[in-house]
């Protein structure tokens, strides 16, 4: 094991040699999105500093911001208690996480209703995304 890579041991890959990974707002907490990275993608976003995951959907790496030009500036790097989960604390560039044109993923919220509940949009589209993606 090299001195380099030590660090990316220490990550409990799953099956597939993949993490989730949260993007939180490194200024407000807010979550922003969730993702896969596999050791390249970890690897590259410590280097450059820019959020860099792995699309399942595509087999490759997926460097956020690619097309829309939303990219996620890094500032800190954490990996939790179990090692399975990693923590970007990031700008998010353009104010856009998400693939709908919002700023984060998260803008559906639950709300408890007569007939069991129901997911309520709670976010509005900053941008449409026919426009970011082309």
């Amino acid at each position: 094991m090299s001195v380099a890579s030590e660090w990316l041991d220490a990550v409990k890959w799953d099956a597939h040699g993949l993490v989730p990974a949260i993007a939180q707002d490194a200024a407000t907490g807010e979550i922003l999105m969730v993702a896969w990275m596999n050791r390249e993608a970890l690897a590259e976003t410590a280097r450059t500093l820019r959020g860099v995951y792995f699309s399942r959907s595509r087999n490759r790496l997926w460097r956020k911001g690619e097309e829309s030009g939303h990219v996620q500036n890094v500032s800190e790097i954490r990996l939790d208690c179990d090692n399975d989960v990693v923590l970007l604390k990031i700008e998010q560039v353009g104010g856009i996480a998400c693939h709908t044109g919002r700023r984060s993923c998260f803008f559906q919220k639950y709300t408890p209703t007569e007939q069991g509940g129901a997911w309520v949009t709670t976010e509005p589209v900053l941008k449409n995304p026919d426009e970011i993606y082309k």
